[in-house]
């Protein structure tokens, strides 16, 4: 299975991504699956915190680009933006465990998280703009707010990638681990969580994310009306195919 859901009996739901041989790239199944999961997390008083965490080796290389392609999102329903709308307004405390590459959404996801530990070694990327894309996941709003418009602006209009003690400054990891160490330290900060009053944690979330709340979904929704447009003009085109035939892409020819 791409993606692992269990349920541990002190009410921890983990949610896995499980596709090692394609670096956990997402397909619309893997995030109809992870949408469906936070969906039930909500409603089952049984679950207390939620855990999301790739492999040993690698956390998430975003989208599956031939998926993608051959089915981009459209509509509200979309697969992806079912999950990126549940994962935005989850109530219950998530938190995140990366270890090795974490890009795209695989790294705009953990903007939604509560608590985010990661590998000393991971690394990050926000590629859209060399795909010929925008931002999604609301991160054109969240970024700036969480490390500031420079360094926002350097990694959303680069896209190159960054290292986790530069994810950590920016305020995108709460802490910093060996890589061996960090998918344990999570579970365990996660049965913290679901040791404590419920209704505590689920009001003092709602109150530190109340004033972004509509913000977020308005921004996710103007990002994907942008994005959508983006992905059929030739600038995407041309650096999809470069990925595919494993070339640079030329965006020189377009205005």
């Amino acid at each position: 299975m791409d993606i692992v859901v269990e349920r541990s009996a002190e009410g921890v739901m983990t949610i896995a991504l499980n596709r090692p041989e394609k670096k956990n790239a997402i397909t619309a199944a893997m995030y109809q699956t992870m949408a469906d999961a936070l969906a039930d997390a909500q409603e089952d008083a049984a679950v207390r915190a939620i855990l999301i965490r790739g492999g040993a080796q690698v956390f998430s290389a975003g989208n599956d680009l031939e998926d993608f392609m051959k089915s981009p999102p459209s509509g509200e329903d979309a697969p992806v933006l079912q999950f990126l709308r549940r994962i935005s307004r989850a109530e219950k405390p998530i938190v995140a465990s990366v270890v090795g590459v974490a890009v795209g959404i695989g790294t705009t996801l953990l903007l939604h998280c509560d608590l985010v530990y990661a590998a000393e070694s991971a690394t990050f990327s926000l590629p859209f703009s060399q795909l010929g894309l925008c931002p999604e996941a609301a991160s054109s709003l969240l970024l700036p707010r969480i490390a500031g418009y420079p360094l926002a602006a350097e990694k959303l209009l680069l896209g190159e990638a960054f290292d986790a003690q530069e994810a950590h400054r920016m305020g995108i990891v709460n802490r910093l681990l060996p890589a061996g160490e960090v998918d344990a330290f999570a579970y365990a900060q996660a049965l913290k969580l679901t040791a404590l009053p419920a209704a505590s944690l689920r009001v003092t979330k709602a109150l530190m994310k109340r004033a972004n709340g509509q913000e977020i979904a308005d921004r996710m929704k103007e990002e994907i009306v942008h994005f959508g447009k983006m992905l059929l003009a030739p600038e995407a085109r041309e650096a999809m195919m470069a990925f595919f035939q494993k070339r640079k892409p030329d965006f020189r020819q377009f205005g």
